[in-house]
């Protein structure tokens, strides 16, 4: 079974990271400026805190 919506957005990615020689910065300015672009407007949320407790020791 085949997904015709995957594989366009498959294609759409592999070819956009071609173009760009699979370089992830170049991309993601090429997808900032796409996105300044559009008009719409975007969404910026804070960095989300560490969990401390996930970085403490057990004594």
């Amino acid at each position: 079974m085949t997904n015709e919506i995957l594989e366009e957005i498959h294609k759409f990615r592999e070819d956009h990271a071609k173009a760009f020689n699979y370089d992830v910065a170049a991309m993601f300015v090429d997808w900032r400026n796409r996105q300044t672009a559009s008009g719409r407007k975007a969404v910026t949320l804070p960095p989300k805190k560490s969990n401390q407790s996930l970085h403490s020791t057990v004594s």
